[in-house]
């Protein structure tokens, strides 16, 4: 992400010091803001589909490792928790 805003400053401050006319300049600006915008929401959406499955996988495991612990108790060799 870091790497992206790096671009994204370096775009802006590079159309801010080009000679061109005003509303040449805010249509450019506005066109990388968009695109860069648009990279940053798939990163994002990215990022949190991981973690969603990280916390998927997690909450899989929780309830398995109960399931095991109940059973053992069922079948007398843990004591109830």
């Amino acid at each position: 992400m870091g790497v992206v805003a790096g671009a994204a400053i370096g775009a802006l401050i590079g159309i801010l010091f080009a000679p061109d006319k005003g509303a040449n300049t805010r249509g450019r600006l506005v066109r990388k803001g968009e695109e860069y915008m648009g990279d940053m929401k798939e990163k994002v959406n990215h990022y949190r589909d991981q973690a969603s499955g990280v916390v998927d996988r997690f909450a899989e495991m929780v309830h398995s490792t109960k399931e095991e612990i109940k059973a053992k108790a069922d079948n007398g060799k843990v004591k109830h928790v």
